[in-house]
């Protein structure tokens, strides 16, 4: 005999009954997980998004909330954070290869080949032929690349003044030292 032929009438009502106030217990009260209702996240710079947290994680949360603001700022120009750094690299040391950009800012060398082809196109930049290994190309801002990043150092520096705020000098001397050294030392 199956299963369902040995259970009784009786049997086959109370289990309808109890799935009945089950389905209605749920439909008012949806399940919750305990942990997801009590345990909730402190906003940033409080428990352990704040103080209390582990360096690496607050320099990543610090990281992403300036990349995020330098976006926003930047948008306006039509110009990324990634794009910003390269025009940056390039005034600082004109001449640099698509590798080298890569490494001094902190890209991929396909980031930087699609960056440079972009800014390429734009006339923000000029490729010339490296003077001694001939398949080296060496870039450097052009007049239209320099006026670029001037408009994009001002919403930057704006940014830095914020970044700033609140610390003295010497303050910002420790702060600046401080990061210099973690990337030194952990590379």
């Amino acid at each position: 005999m199956s299963r369902k032929a040995r259970t009784s009438p009786v049997r086959k009502s109370q289990a309808k009954s109890a799935k009945k106030r089950s389905v209605r217990a749920r439909s008012k009260n949806p399940p919750r997980s305990r942990t997801a209702a009590t345990i909730l996240p402190p906003p940033p710079g409080q428990g352990k998004r704040g103080e209390q947290g582990y360096l690496a994680y607050l320099l990543r949360q610090a990281h992403a909330a300036a990349r995020l603001s330098m976006e926003r700022t930047l948008a306006n120009l039509g110009v990324t954070p990634p794009q910003f750094v390269v025009l940056t690299m390039l005034r600082a040391y004109p001449g640099l290869s698509g590798a080298d950009l890569a490494r001094v800012a902190l890209l991929t060398p396909q980031t930087v080949g699609v960056i440079i082809r972009n800014l390429e196109r734009d006339g923000a930049i000029v490729k010339t032929a490296h003077p001694a290994h001939g398949r080296v190309l060496q870039w450097t801002l052009t007049r239209r690349g320099m006026a670029l990043l001037e408009k994009c150092r001002r919403h930057a520096l704006a940014l830095e003044r914020r970044l700033a705020s609140g610390l003295n000098t010497r303050s910002q001397i420790v702060v600046r030292r401080w990061l210099s050294k973690i990337a030194t030392d952990l590379q």
